[in-house]
């Protein structure tokens, strides 16, 4: 299951450089991530400093 990026985000952009898929974008506000790119890796989840990107 894909991970994603809840409302505590803070646009930071950290968790977009580690994506080793590219599934994270800028969304509306916050960053999101493409459920079909994500591999559920978690790398993103590791570098997210407000803790704001969860399993879907």
């Amino acid at each position: 299951m894909a991970y994603v990026i809840t409302d505590e985000c803070s646009s930071c952009g950290t968790c977009v450089d580690e994506c080793a898929v590219g599934a994270i974008s800028e969304g509306d506000g916050k960053y999101v991530i493409d459920a079909d790119t994500c591999v559920d890796c978690g790398a993103c989840v590791d570098a997210c400093p407000t803790d704001s990107i969860i399993e879907g």
